[in-house]
């Protein structure tokens, strides 16, 4: 019997016994919800995205509800979750689900491709979890466990790779309980057959694996190969008025922290009191310079220096010019809106209040 034949059986027999039963996107998998999970489950560990799915899904029980939100509101919700383009293309997708499909989510696979940020293992996902489809998928655990099945030498996301991948896992799906043999393949590679220290000894799959058979465990799947990380560094001004609110900016929607509420960002020092002139027409107040901050993306680091500074007047002055418009806001920590916020950048303002007491 070939690997594909096998792989199945016994991979369910595990699965029943020892596999992942009552996650919350497990009950009621409708395509939706299953498609919000799926999402918030890419470069994100379920432990994570359980504490987020909830009240994601309270907020947004329908794709009509999440497509009439606006993008303040789910950037909001999804603050501290990371990798916010998710975000936007869920958001996106939704409102062309409404008006496209009447707000029916499409079970076609090409349809589903066709949405902003599904790819073919997510629609792959989607349709296997929640329609029994026989649609294969290819996500980091699946690849390590069928890299390993194989024994595939090199990093898998060559191109060359990816395509082996591709046809192991078509190969390997089968055409029933195609769900339950889904989370079951994700299960093994997130509990049993992990990056580092896989437990073999309690793998199903161990007789049949052509990396254990050979020593191979350790380096197969191989690393991706490893560049120089830049870094990046910039001052951010924390500008309080005189009511105690913090002046945020508003970031372009692409990009890092896109459509994201953050920190004006200069490049020195020196720089804040020109950027005080020109901002309010006023010199800058005294500096008081805080502690650096690094925070580190996929592709490279980030060294923030923020500088505190106090304006004297009040919110109404400060607004009255160029502070107009949809570019700015003046957050109140002890009154936050509900906007999206960075990471870094809620951690700062929940500093900001502690020492100040939430005094003005």
């Amino acid at each position: 019997m070939t690997v594909a034949s096998r792989l199945a059986p016994l991979l369910l027999a595990w699965w029943d016994r020892h596999g992942r039963h009552d996650l919350p996107w497990q009950q009621d998998a409708t395509p939706y919800r299953v498609w919000v999970s799926e999402i918030m489950l890419q470069q994100t560990q379920v432990a994570t995205v359980e504490r987020y799915y909830g009240r994601f899904m309270q907020s947004f029980p329908r794709v009509a509800a999440l497509a009439a939100a606006t993008q303040d509101e789910v950037l909001h919700h999804w603050s501290g979750l990371g990798y916010y383009s998710r975000a936007r293309n869920l958001h996106k997708a939704a409102q062309t689900v409404v008006a496209e499909y009447d707000g029916v989510f499409p079970t076609d696979i090409e349809q589903l491709t066709a949405l902003p940020g599904i790819g073919r293992s997510t629609a792959g996902a989607i349709l296997a979890l929640a329609c029994d489809q026989p649609q294969p998928i290819l996500d980091g655990n699946v690849k390590r466990v069928l890299a390993r099945l194989y024994a595939l030498e090199g990093w898998p996301g060559t191109v060359a790779n990816q395509k082996k991948l591709w046809e192991y896992a078509e190969a390997c799906t089968p055409h029933t309980r195609v769900a339950n043999y889904t989370q079951a393949i994700m299960d093994l590679g997130a509990t049993v057959c992990t990056r580092s220290k896989p437990a073999c000894n309690l793998c199903p799959l161990q007789s049949m694996c052509a990396a254990y058979k050979r020593g191979l465990t350790g380096v197969i799947p191989a690393a991706k190969p490893r560049k120089p990380r830049p870094r990046r560094a910039a001052v951010i001004v924390m500008a309080v008025n005189k009511e105690g609110a913090v002046l945020l900016e508003k970031r372009p929607p692409a990009g890092i922290w896109g459509g994201l509420w953050s920190f004006p960002e200069l490049e020195s020092l020196e720089a804040v009191d020109k950027w005080c002139a020109a901002q309010f027409g006023v010199d800058a107040p005294a500096k008081t310079v805080w502690s650096d901050v690094s925070h580190s993306f996929s592709h490279f680091d980030f060294d923030m220096r923020p500088v505190e500074i106090r304006m004297e007047a009040s919110l109404r002055t400060l607004s009255a010019g160029v502070m107009e418009g949809e570019r700015w806001l003046w957050y109140n920590t002890r009154s936050p809106a509900d906007v999206g916020l960075a990471a870094p950048v809620a951690k700062l303002l929940q500093t900001f209040d502690r020492r100040t007491g939430g005094q003005e």
